[in-house]
Parts: structure tokens; C-alpha cells; sequence
């Protein structure tokens, strides 16, 4: 296994707690949960050299090893908190691994079970990007639609409507608007030194890879919904 001669690891964060959805890594989509979408993917690709989840909960854990998904360690619960930085989460699991398995990982690839419409496109051209360009980090983007941009962005002060934007009323046609992205959370690729040593994850020299397909990233029922109805459209429910 590896990539290019280099070990890749693969984290699945998944924590017990979620005050949008109960219990939500654990919600079925096209009749799999989607910690097991996740684990479907990493597993799928041969040159990923350790997958594993990183959850404070026991019934997800177990979800996990049964898609397939090494469980070597607990996290910790002043890492499972709303507070919790993700730097702080996936560091903690890429050190653990380490010391688990008795080897270093040169990347790791974090894919969050919310968003369970990658594919192992997605996840090999990311890390595709980060090596091929000698990035720090890669991570994949979508182009935000025009109505979601700041320069389309209202305010309301005492039941006024205002502009986010100095001179946003000049932006009504949505082809003035500069084209603009948003983090979807189907992979992000790092370096050891750019979260080990640096804690960082998008800070510095971070590729986009550009997906230009519609996809979802949960937070509410009806996204789940929405993830349902485009698996079915593609044919992979």
C-alpha cells in the first residue's frame, strides 16, 4: 500500500453528540449509515494503509469495525465537545495511530461521515493534488451559488433591509458576482507537518479540488433527505 511511496492514513471523525439530528453519524442513507459510507469509501482504496474512527461513543464505534474500520482508541471527551477544534480532534487520532500501529503516517485523510456523497474520485484526487503539487494541504471545495455570496448577502437593522456589501445593489445580476467556494467536507489531505507540527489544516498552501457536482453536507433532516434523493438520482442508493 501507500501513496507514491508515502503512508496514508484515514480518519472517520464521528462523535456521539449532535443537538441538529440525534444520534446523526449513526442515520441511514440509501440504507447505510453514514459512518458506513465513509468507511465504504476509505476501504474501497488500496493505497490507504490504516482507517480508523475517531468517536467517543460506543455504538458508533462498533458501527465502524463492522463497515470495516479500526477502532485502536477512545477519544477523549474534552475532544468530543461542541467546543472541540478539529485540529485538535484529528492530531489527537493521527498520534494515537502512530503509536498503535508503531509506524508514522507521511498524510492523512480526513473524511467526515456528513457529507456521504464522495466518492473514491474525490478522495484520490485530493491527495492526487497534495502530492503531485507539493502542497501543504488539500482539501475539497464547491462553487457557492450566487444567491448564497456575500455580494447577494442581506441585513435587517430594526426590519430594514441593507446590503453586506458596500454598493451590493450594483450586483443584481448574478454574472457581475466573482465566483465563490465553500468547504463540502468530502475530503480533506494533510501533510504530518502541517497539522503535527504546525496545527494547522487550510491556513497554509492548501490546494482546492473543485467538485462541481451537487453534494450535501448534513446538518438537518431535510439534508438527509437530500442526500436520499441525489443518491437515488446517480443510482448508487
Amino acid at each position: 500500500m501507500a501513496y507514491a511511496g508515502l503512508s496514508v492514513l484515514a480518519v472517520v471523525p464521528a462523535r456521539g453528540g449532535s443537538k441538529s439530528i440525534p444520534r446523526k453519524n449513526l442515520q441511514k442513507v440509501g440504507g447505510v449509515s453514514l459512518v458506513g459510507r465513509a468507511a465504504h469509501i476509505a476501504r474501497s482504496l488500496d493505497w490507504i494503509d490504516a482507517v480508523v474512527i475517531s468517536t467517543d461513543d460506543d455504538e458508533i464505534g462498533a458501527e465502524a469495525v463492522l463497515h470495516g474500520l479500526d477502532a485502536p482508541f477512545v477519544r477523549p471527551a474534552d475532544l468530543s465537545g461542541d467546543k472541540a477544534t478539529s485540529v485538535d480532534m484529528w492530531r489527537h487520532a493521527w498520534l494515537a495511530c502512530e503509536q498503535h500501529y508503531g509506524r508514522r503516517f507521511d498524510i492523512s485523510v480526513l473524511l467526515e461521515p456528513t457529507s456521504p456523497l464522495r466518492t473514491a474520485d474525490d478522495v484520490t484526487r485530493t491527495v492526487q493534488t497534495l502530492v503531485d503539487g507539493n502542497h501543504a494541504a488539500a482539501a475539497t471545495v464547491s462553487p457557492t451559488p450566487a444567491h448564497y455570496t456575500p455580494h447577494k448577502t442581506l441585513t435587517v437593522n430594526d426590519g430594514r433591509i441593507g446590503f453586506y456589501l458596500e454598493g451590493g445593489q450594483r450586483f443584481a445580476l448574478r454574472q457581475s458576482i466573482p465566483r465563490y467556494f465553500h468547504r463540502n467536507g468530502l475530503c480533506y489531505a494533510l501533510r504530518r507537518k502541517t497539522l503535527v507540527d504546525d496545527g494547522h489544516i487550510l491556513e497554509d498552501d492548501a490546494a482546492a479540488v473543485i467538485v462541481e457536482r451537487h453534494v450535501v453536507n448534513i446538518d438537518d433532516a431535510f439534508e438527509l433527505e437530500l442526500a436520499e434523493f441525489l443518491l437515488r438520482r446517480e443510482g448508487r442508493a
